[in-house]
């Protein structure tokens, strides 16, 4: 392949697509995540030094966007890495949504 051929290739695959656009909410993406995990723990903490016990339901929401962005990936991009990286997260949102479930139907006082 000659420059000019590359150059069209790289054209055509980021047709209407601004790279630094992309890279802005990427960017936003993961400052998104880290906000929603600083919240979360003030949330967590604040919640088991008041007597409240653990909602790990507020931890399986946490996950689930970095699960949501890991599937996507995969799917996107068919690294292996994203794929363990996903399941290891669906594993820890379904462990945790489960526990809460569980948690909330034992202590519930309708059933």
């Amino acid at each position: 392949m000659n420059k000019e051929e590359i150059l069209e290739k790289s054209r055509k695959e980021n047709r209407n697509k601004d790279v630094y656009e992309q890279e802005v909410l990427k960017q936003a993406s993961r400052s998104a995540v880290v906000v929603q995990m600083s919240l979360a723990t003030i949330f967590f903490v604040t919640q088991i030094f008041a007597g409240g016990g653990i909602n790990w339901g507020l931890w399986a929401l946490v996950f689930s966007a970095n699960m949501t962005i890991n599937w996507v990936k995969y799917i996107k991009l068919h690294r292996k890495y994203e794929l363990a990286i996903a399941i290891a997260y669906t594993i820890m949102v379904s462990v945790m949504s489960g526990y809460h479930l569980y948690s909330l139907i034992v202590s519930s006082t309708i059933l």
